[in-house]
């Protein structure tokens, strides 16, 4: 009854957040013409005309831009409660297999050698180019991290962990080095992607997104029953009827492709995979069942309100998204390490 209650909490904390993206922004749209709107959208009142100009901003830019971040702040959320079940370790997120980095890297060499490097492909992708690069540096990143943590034919935890840890540090410092070899418009855009925005939002954008996060989000809640035998240990499962290695690669699949789509239309944004966890175990318990679902819904309520913050606080400029995060996050953070801090000295 209770994780009842607090989905139901979430799914209206959700929908008063895409409601407020919608209507609040550099230009501000009376909430009487968004309800309209989405009345129309569902059927309802057609006969009361909207207003021609507000409707076209809700649906050719609000609609996109509050609908990704609900995308890709449920994959984020979902992903990093999946990637702390699998590793045992509340600190655990999806950059730890190399998500990030590898798109990061992968970004930024198509944002300074594009015109030197990847003119062919920029002719094929078009404006798509970076978000398919980094995808494919997400994925590629993921691959090797993998690769690497391979022991007798199995993915082995520790060694994954450490894999990542160095190839991140090697993604880092190469991004690092093209940023240094970047002029100051290169080096501008590098950074502002690497913080984070939803500023490139469109329809298309969302569309491409949705295969990803739907496969994550009904995929892994599937996996939730052996994700809670999985926290007793992989030899514990085993004896218990499941079977750890197909697990783990299970989970490493699905918030690959849910991260590095998001990533890819993103950027980098912190902080959201880590915490969002947190909050929902402290909210309802941590039974995966309802950890999983319940991140998902969470994540998609903090990278909107985040975003709307994000273009609202410094109107007419908009701040990185993933500033905004980090400045939400980082209290939450504090707090769980200091209530919990003995618990990790022992």
């Amino acid at each position: 009854m209770k994780t009842k209650i607090i989905y139901l909490f979430l799914i209206i904390v959700l929908l008063l957040a895409m409601v407020s993206s919608l209507s609040f922004g550099a230009f501000y749209i009376p909430l009487t013409e968004v309800w309209l709107n989405i009345l129309h959208k569902i059927g309802l009142f057609r006969a009361t005309p909207i207003d021609e100009l507000y409707g076209g901003v809700i649906d050719l830019v609000r609609w996109p831009r509050t609908l990704l971040g609900v995308l890709v702040g449920a994959a984020l959320g979902i992903s990093g409660a999946a990637i702390q079940a699998i590793f045992r370790n509340p600190l655990a997120e999806p950059g730890l297999i190399g998500v990030s980095a590898g798109a990061s890297l992968v970004a930024a060499s198509i944002i300074a050698f594009e015109a030197m490097l990847f003119a062919s492909l920029g002719q094929l992708f078009g404006h798509y180019l970076l978000a398919v690069g980094a995808f494919a540096g997400a994925g590629i990143a993921t691959w090797v991290v993998y690769r690497i943590s391979l022991h007798d034919g199995k993915p082995h935890i520790g060694t994954m962990i450490l894999a990542g840890v160095a190839i991140n540090a090697l993604a880092g410092s190469l991004t690092g080095l093209i940023s240094f070899l970047s002029d100051e418009q290169q080096l501008r855009t590098i950074t502002f992607w690497m913080l984070g925005s939803l500023g490139g939002a469109s329809w298309e954008a969302v569309w491409t997104m949705v295969p990803f996060v739907l496969f994550a989000a009904v995929g892994l809640p599937f996996l939730a029953k052996a994700l809670n035998v999985f926290s007793l240990g992989e030899q514990e499962a085993s004896q218990l009827g499941q079977n750890p290695q197909r697990v783990k690669i299970l989970v490493i699949i699905l918030c690959t492709m849910a991260v590095g789509a998001a990533v890819s239309v993103s950027g980098i944004i912190g902080f959201v995979g880590l915490l969002v966890p947190h909050a929902v175990r402290m909210l309802g318990g941590s039974d995966n069942r309802y950890v999983l679902p319940a991140s998902a819904l969470l994540g998609s309520i903090i990278l909107t309100v985040a975003d709307l913050i994000a273009r609202t606080i410094a109107i007419p400029s908009e701040i990185p998204i993933g500033v905004v995060t980090a400045l939400l996050g980082t209290p939450l953070f504090l707090y769980i390490l200091i209530r919990d801090k003995k618990k990790i000295i022992v």
